[in-house]
């Protein structure tokens, strides 16, 4: 969509009283994160996704997903074959902002390993599964190219976080800074693709998807969660573990397109902003019951050493029963007495707090390790499952 059209749409829809999706999204939080008069709702990423329209229009998302599938590295040159206006927004775009402070990317790396049992967990069975009760996020992933085959999808999302959890994600020989970038991309693909899907457009609450404020809340479901959860679960983190990892999260958004003046600068108000803008959208929705149920279906898939009722209560344990009961999982009372009691324990054993291992350790300690491998099993080359524009939406939509 053209800045022209863009703005005529944005004209229209508060001449109808659309601008904040008919009630549904609530206003934005102003908790130090926005300019005065500028909702995230309303910004998307002008300059990608204007080029990317050209490029989709014209046929030319093969010869570019061709041209940068090596490209792999931070430090790694450009690829030939692209676009030269797409090369020249590439360079300007694959560089760290100039208030990224490598002292604290390098100790949020540490803190990624030393923390990363319960960051593949709460990622892959707590984020994970939120995002399908976002209504925004579940719908714009149902219909676009990604929900007709959830393992791929899956897979690709992994490669995000793995990237930005490896130790050298934001060093020149790391990967973060390509993979945010190629993300970027994709994100911008959608939001040319999607608007011409009959069936997003029958079921959407938005003329575009994956605006500003859609990447910060699928933020709060990632960061914001995982640090309340790790403070929820008392798992010791030091002042400058904490400020690191939110530093990374803020470094990582940015690369996303977020403008820099709508990141929250503190956990509190990353608190206050997930509250207020997270919290209320939270609900089921027919494309999200299936999500789920795929990417459930996915991990139960593999060896995890527990019960499908186990992994059900593992995920009402982590997300609530309320979210459980909009996903349909079935209740298995015997495994969420144990997941209940025996996660804390677990915990406490981990972090040298209790100087004997509970019953049921080595049960957890396979089902954390299974999770762990289902993760990185996804990313054990660069190549393996490659970031690809995609060149449509879901199969007959």
């Amino acid at each position: 969509m053209s800045n022209l059209s863009r703005r005529n749409v944005l004209s229209l829809g508060v001449a109808l009283g659309l601008a904040s999706a008919t009630g549904v999204v609530p206003a934005w939080a102003s908790t130090g994160a926005g300019a005065a008069g500028t909702d995230p709702w309303w910004v998307w990423d002008d300059e990608v996704d204007r080029l990317m329209a050209g490029i989709l229009d014209t046929g030319g998302v093969p010869a570019v997903n061709t041209a940068l599938r090596p490209w792999v590295n931070n430090d790694d040159v450009l690829p030939a074959g692209l676009p030269a206006d797409l090369a020249a927004y590439l360079r300007q775009a694959n560089r760290l902002p100039s208030w990224a402070d490598p002292v604290k990317l390098r100790r949020a790396a540490d803190f990624n390993r030393r923390k990363d049992t319960y960051l593949f967990m709460l990622y892959g069975l707590g984020s994970g599964i939120m995002s399908t009760v976002i209504p925004r996020e579940a719908k714009s992933v149902y219909w676009s190219a990604g929900g007709a085959n959830m393992q791929d999808r899956a897979a690709k999302t992994f490669t995000f976080g793995y990237d930005l959890s490896d130790l050298n994600a934001f060093e020149p020989t790391g990967q973060f800074v390509v993979t945010a970038n190629k993300t970027r991309l994709v994100h911008a693909a959608v939001r040319h693709l999607l608007p011409q899907s009959p069936h997003w457009r029958a079921v959407a609450d938005e003329q575009l998807p994956i605006s500003n404020g859609d990447i910060l809340v699928t933020f709060h479901s990632l960061g914001t969660f995982v640090h309340r959860k790790l403070l929820e679960w008392r798992v010791p983190m030091s002042a400058a573990d904490e400020a690191a990892f939110l530093h990374q999260w803020q470094v990582a958004i940015h690369l996303l397109g977020v403008r820099d003046e709508f990141i929250p600068q503190t956990w509190a108000a990353a608190d206050a902003q997930s509250t207020q803008v997270l919290t209320p959208l939270l609900s089921p929705t027919t494309e999200g019951k299936e999500l789920a149920e795929d990417l459930l279906g996915l991990t139960a898939q593999i060896d995890l050493g527990v019960t499908r009722g186990f992994l059900n209560e593992f995920v009402r344990y982590v997300l609530s029963d309320a979210i459980g009961d909009w996903l349909r999982l079935p209740r298995d009372y015997a495994a969420a007495a144990l997941v209940r009691t025996g996660w804390p324990a677990y915990i406490a054993f981990r972090e040298g707090l209790l100087p004997i291992a509970p019953a049921g350790f080595y049960m957890f300690d396979q089902f954390v390790r299974a999770i762990a491998m289902l993760f990185l099993n996804k990313v054990t080359s660069p190549t393996s499952t490659p970031i690809t524009i995609p060149t449509g939406n879901r199969p007959g939509a």
